[in-house]
């Protein structure tokens, strides 16, 4: 096994933990240096070759699995919380999250895999899925499947993560920035001390999670609620009415506005210009809206519209699990749509089925 770590300079380290049958091939967990011993930024997949590679690479880094003092998780998400518990296990340090990502873990944990089947199938049925499509979910949730949900295992956290709060990190000054959007609770941290290469224009580093990557446009779909299914109206619970686009987007220009030197990833790799990639993402959602506008000229089903959106190859040869994932994407653009008021619902059409307005 090879580990791969990368020196950031002035106490800060990165760890290529692997995520298995993944085309991300790894999340960069990194380590911050501080005075009361180290800090994960994430954590990785729970999966066995995940867990030995992120505990020699904290090895390398120069530390031992029992000297961690905390975990900060930016995002809910297994290929970054999976391993907290393992973690805290290990070393008895202390995991902090987001509420709204907590809320998340809470639910996972609580929900069997019956209610999560019965949730996929209401939202994909509303979003107008085709017989053969959900098929297999009827069928998994008559023989009892679904049992190995991915993030059960992870922990549920000891520690909130507020909103512009300056961490308790003694000897490091580090500001949780919320970023919802990915999730409803994704934060970035902001190491608000100069960077080791004083040369380097902007201020301090971003650790930036999944809200910010080199070269990968993020998923922005429906926030997870197991709890939205039939005969569930509570949109404070449920996530109805939510606009994770327009979150994500928002969030965007609040990092754009912070201008570090350097933006530290959860995948790919570090870079610079944090501003051009904000610019590049906001017009890549603007773009994508405006080819939406056009597609519902003829009144579609989400559905229909996933279908016919672009993605990085023919809808044809997305895979099954990669389909909910795109419908998702696109009710969430959908939902920002409607929520400009140049879209809206056709009356009497079941599944619904939308129109572009003006």
């Amino acid at each position: 096994m090879t580990t791969q770590v990368t020196d950031h300079k002035g106490g800060v380290w990165s760890i290529a933990v692997p995520i298995p049958d993944n085309p991300l091939g790894h999340t960069l967990v990194h380590l911050l240096e501080t005075d009361r011993g180290p800090v994960l930024i994430d954590t990785g997949w729970d999966d066995p070759d995940s867990w030995d590679t992120l505990v020699a690479g904290v090895t390398a880094c120069g530390f031992d699995l029992t000297d961690l003092h905390g975990v900060l998780i930016t995002h809910h998400h297994p290929d970054h919380h999976g391993l907290s518990a393992k973690v805290r296990e290990a070393s008895g340090a202390w995991i902090a999250m987001h509420a709204a990502d907590t809320a998340v873990v809470r639910r996972t944990r609580e929900a069997g895999p019956g209610q999560w089947l019965d949730y996929l199938l209401f939202k994909l049925a509303a979003a107008g899925a085709p017989d053969d499509h959900l098929a297999p979910l009827r069928t998994a949730r008559t023989t009892g499947g679904g049992r190995k949900l991915p993030g059960r295992r992870a922990a549920l956290p000891d520690r909130g993560i507020d909103p512009g709060e300056l961490l308790d990190l003694p000897g490091r000054r580090v500001r949780a920035i919320w970023t919802p959007g990915h999730t409803p609770g994704h934060v970035c941290l902001h190491l608000e001390e100069e960077h080791p290469s004083a040369r380097t224009p902007g201020f301090g580093r971003l650790f930036s999670g999944d809200h910010l990557l080199p070269g990968i446009t993020p998923h922005i779909g429906l926030y997870e609620a197991p709890d939205d299914g039939p005969g569930v109206h509570d949109a404070t619970s449920s996530g109805e009415g939510t606009d994770p686009l327009g979150d994500y987007l928002d969030s965007l220009e609040r990092v754009g506005r912070l201008a570090p030197a350097e933006v530290l990833p959860a995948h790919q790799h570090a870079f610079a210009d944090a501003g051009g990639r904000v610019r590049a993402l906001i017009a890549h959602h603007e773009e994508r809206l405006a080819r939406l506008r056009a597609l519902l000229q003829e009144p579609r089903t989400v559905w229909q519209l996933a279908e016919a959106m672009e993605w990085n190859r023919p809808w044809e040869q997305i895979p099954y699990g990669s389909r909910n994932i795109a419908v998702s994407e696109a009710e969430a653009h959908l939902r920002r749509l409607v929520k400009l008021g140049h879209a809206e619902g056709v009356p009497g059409c079941d599944p619904v089925r939308y129109r572009a307005v003006g």
